[in-house]
């Protein structure tokens, strides 16, 4: 349901796009796929198959196995209509809601409509928000807040900043580094993690090595929403403002920059000593303003996944929705070369936010003179017919020559399955900002997490995120490493959740890997039932998830990481009064959660949004809805419904979870309502 999730995503975006404050913590996150899809609006940037890693700081070695997916087409006798109708059957006043908050000048206001909205799609119980990254103990060599903690864009994941010590952080070490970094964020001192790890005997590092399961598929960083791919490729690559690990946003590749006095035009003045070089650190060509553009218009070409936040969902850049979905020309698209150093953006309304998306990467230019050297053509229908081609050779594989790099870092070594290097650019324009001369990814299929943590505790990798699942919290426990160095990484912004499949297409994998056990009359009772709300809610109330999280993180952070509505409840507050067209009125600094609480609580929803408990298991809530469903349903399906858990039985923490949940569901709404089928595959 491709407009269901563009529709939740611009909502939560347009919150991300205006906040400021949060962590630099990420931790990854693989589930057993049930026949509830798990998905992850980031509010920290939207990007998709996300892997980030673990660490409060910077990633660790990730542990859990990938699951298997599912790409065959439906069978006709289970399609039910075109999925435009499914969304407005769900969700039929989410849309309107949500234009009419995008609509809203007052920017205040416009948050109170979406919470309403969010509090309205939270009561559909359709998408069920289960946690976030971070949250976790975790034992580090990094010293905390050394990278950009803003919690949208890939700022964060710019690692040169990064200060590394030979040995693990204490945790004593640890609360006093971050009692510093706070006296500076207040502007009452200078943080300096190298100069106090050295004074209690640290030797830092400039080598940062670090784990990947999955490998970039392109580098061409514009032609991309995989996290795999941008955590790379931005450490090679400067944007125009860059922020910094105190969330100042500053100069990068731009020295300047004016906005006119009706608050639409963003001129923006370049650096003129930047150079693009290959990955030996050969100069080839010089940075000029029409990098900028054509990597704009580079970006809106392909299509990626994020050329929506050019346009209204996003910067509002005056003609990139009509150039992208109404064959609009490029010429009227609000992104203009002034001169050779100076770039312009033109929005067709005053957007608070826009310096802030320059943290994303639909605005890192390209080198317009190697793209077009290597096949590359600009427009939508050219590009797609270019790049069907052997001749072109841009972002098509990932041989370090076929970039070129103007950032901290040049791509030098890249091996699918095994490792990617990055080092040092020696002509880096901001050479002094560069702590770590060399950033390693190694392959790590997580088939051993103990010998990864081994390798962490040797020195090879910098941190470790330690489990109940894979045996490293038991193991740090045993050797004193819990004791001594162990702390909770952040929560951060970014919402996993349990999305029901309302239009499920595939029954069995064409390679034989997995195959429903159910009946066809079983598969169309499933999906009735999944279309009746009170069915849904009983599900979603029935979900512990504070015991299915405790299979991999241990009884004592089961509720630490468990998120409750699809943004960070505290992400924005309200920068004035706000009175809703109900009379509702909500007062200057109420935090955004808040405002969702009080509409859920008007619709009479049994859901508490804090994060860091259930807010959603309800065992009397839950047998309340069982019973209105059975009722409603009576007649139309065969009770039990059967859901099916798809799992790969080579990763423990899957087996693990998948039991959990089978076990959780059965017992609490009981085996008269419902039926969970253990579908084990032993492929990914």
């Amino acid at each position: 349901m491709k407009k269901y999730l563009a529709l939740l995503l611009a909502a939560v975006m347009v919150l991300s796009l205006a906040a400021c404050g949060g962590s630099d913590s990420k931790e990854s996150s693989k589930e057993p796929e049930i026949e509830v899809d798990t998905q992850a609006p980031e509010t920290k940037a939207p990007e998709t198959e996300a892997e980030p890693a673990p660490s409060d700081d910077e990633p660790a070695p990730s542990e859990d196995e990938p699951a298997p997916s599912e790409d065959e087409p439906a069978p006709a006798a289970y399609e039910r209509g075109d999925d435009e109708e499914i969304y407005y059957e769900v969700l039929p006043n989410y849309e309107e809601m949500i234009r009419d908050a995008k609509a809203n000048d007052d920017l205040s206001a416009k948050f109170v409509e979406m919470a309403k909205a969010e509090a309205e799609l939270l009561d559909s119980a359709t998408m069920s928000p289960y946690t976030t990254s971070g949250g976790a103990y975790t034992i580090s060599r990094i010293a905390p807040h050394t990278v950009s903690y803003v919690q949208w864009g890939s700022d964060d994941d710019r690692l040169k900043g990064l200060v590394i010590s030979d040995e693990f952080i204490s945790k004593e070490e640890r609360a006093d580094l971050l009692e510093q970094w706070r006296t500076a964020l207040e502007g009452k001192g200078e943080y300096d993690p190298k100069a106090y790890l050295e004074s209690k005997g640290h030797t830092i590092q400039n080598v940062y090595n670090t784990t990947f399961s999955t490998a970039p598929v392109t580098l061409d960083w514009v032609n991309t929403s995989s996290a795999s791919d941008t955590e790379v490729l931005v450490n090679t690559v400067d944007g125009l403002m860059e922020y910094d690990n105190l969330n100042h946003l500053n100069p990068a590749l731009a020295t300047s920059y004016e906005v006119s006095d009706d608050g639409l035009t963003y001129t923006f003045h370049l650096r003129d000593d930047v150079k693009w070089y290959t990955s030996e650190g050969v100069e080839y060509a010089p940075l000029v303003a029409n990098d900028f553009a054509m990597g704009f218009r580079h970006m809106l070409d392909v299509g990626a996944g994020l050329e929506y936040l050019a346009g209204a969902d996003g910067a509002h850049i005056v003609g990139a929705d009509d150039y992208v979905n109404a064959g609009g020309a490029w010429e009227d698209v609000g992104v203009k070369v002034v001169d050779e150093h100076t770039i312009q953006y033109i929005l067709d309304q005053p957007t608070s936010y826009f310096m802030t998306m320059l943290a994303y990467s639909i605005f890192l230019p390209i080198c317009d003179q190697f793209y077009q050297a290597q096949g590359g053509v600009y427009g939508i229908d050219e590009f797609a017919e270019a790049s069907a081609t052997d001749s072109y050779k841009f972002g098509k594989n990932t041989d370090t020559a076929s970039q070129v790099y103007c950032g901290a870092y040049l791509l030098q070594k890249f091996v699918d399955g095994s490792e990617i290097v990055l080092v040092k650019n020696p002509n880096y324009y901001n050479a002094d900002a560069v702590r770590i001369e060399t950033i390693k990814w190694i392959y790590d299929g997580g088939e051993n997490p103990l010998q990864t943590y081994n390798d962490a505790c040797d020195g090879i990798y910098a941190g470790i995120t330690l489990s109940v699942s894979t045996g490293l919290l038991a193991q740090a426990k045993e050797d004193g490493n819990f004791d001594k160095y162990s702390y909770v990484s952040d929560t951060a912004s970014t919402s996993y959740f349990a999305g029901l499949n309302m239009n499920r297409g595939t029954f069995v994998l064409s390679n034989g890997a997995a195959e429903s056990p159910k009946s066809e009359q079983e598969k169309i009772d499933t999906n009735t039932a999944l279309h009746n709300k009170n069915f849904r809610k009983a599900l979603l109330h029935a979900w512990d998830r504070k015991t299915y999280n405790a299979v991999g993180r241990g009884e004592e952070l089961a509720e630490t990481n468990l998120r409750n509505m699809y943004t960070m409840p505290n992400f924005v507050v309200l920068e004035a009064d706000v009175t809703d067209a109900d009379g509702n009125s909500f007062g200057k600094g109420t935090e955004y959660g808040d405002v969702v609480q009080f509409y859920l609580d008007k619709l009479g929803a049994k859901i508490n949004v804090k994060d860091g408990q259930d807010g959603w298991y309800n065992q009397e809530a839950a047998e309340e809805y069982k019973k209105a469903a059975m009722e409603e349903l009576d007649g139309e399906v065969t009770f039990p419904i059967q859901l099916d858990v798809v799992y790969y039985s080579a990763s423990d923490a899957q087996v693990a979870n998948s039991n959990a949940f089978k076990s959780i569901m059965e017992e609490n709404l009981g085996t008269d309502f419902i039926i969970i089928n253990l579908i084990e595959t032993t492929t990914t």
